[in-house]
């Protein structure tokens, strides 16, 4: 099966004035298509600088990253956020919707930026709340979703894009422990089902032995 995600040698430094901290030391990872991952350390261990690079939030300092065949170094900065968008759907801790928007309209989000007609906007968000079982729900407002379902809700927002990769972070860090594997059951769906590539990153054990494959990763470097 073909890698979606090669990293190489990644390491970060963060300096600041004649301060430098070392955060990740050299970090070698594949992730193939349709696969799921969890990515597994405690607070501090770099598992969340780990998830801003390959989520192009951050830049390595040293290393290579190679995602869906290209080299992310070699992208301009004005084609970052338009592969970003197109390429990696985001799912939080916390859910991040907007308050005033619809539940529609918060999912519909990720398709503003791209040149697309407004019904197909519509249309998409509305297969996307399918998938999650939520649409009808739709003309809702985040405020009267239990908890559960906002994450769901976040769910279909990073799904609507058709991206290759999701990344989510802490996904169940908000929720109880029935509704957080209510939640696991979803993503396990979504990559039987439908193959989507999904890396959890996470601290919680219970959820982590659900994946495919579990990267333990401590004070920057992944352990056996």
């Amino acid at each position: 099966m073909s890698s979606l995600i090669e990293l190489k040698n990644i390491k970060k430094v963060y300096r600041r004035g004649d301060v430098a901290t070392s955060v990740l030391h050299g970090i070698d990872l594949n992730v193939a298509a349709s696969e799921l991952v969890a990515i597994i350390g405690t607070s501090g261990s770099g598992k969340s600088t780990l998830m801003n690079i390959i989520g192009l939030l951050d830049t390595p300092s040293e290393g290579e990253y190679i995602l869906n065949g290209k080299l992310m170094s070699e992208i301009t900065v004005n084609e970052l956020s338009p592969v970003r968008n197109q390429m990696i759907g985001f799912i939080f801790q916390q859910f991040y919707l907007l308050p005033h928007f619809t539940i529609l309209e918060n999912v519909a989000l990720p398709l503003i930026y791209r040149d697309m007609k407004e019904e197909e906007v519509k249309e998409l968000s509305h297969v996307s709340l399918q998938r999650v079982g939520l649409n009808h729900l739709a003309q809702r407002y985040p405020r009267e979703l239990s908890g559960g379902q906002q994450q769901r809700v976040a769910i279909a927002r990073a799904l609507v894009g058709k991206p290759k990769l999701i990344l989510a972070d802490e996904p169940t860090g908000a929720l109880d422990s029935k509704i957080g594997q209510d939640i696991m059951n979803l993503f396990i769906q979504l990559n039987e089902m439908d193959r989507n590539t999904i890396i959890i990153i996470t601290h919680d054990s219970k959820i982590a032995t659900q994946c495919q494959r579990i990267v333990k990763i401590q004070d920057g470097l992944i352990i056996p």
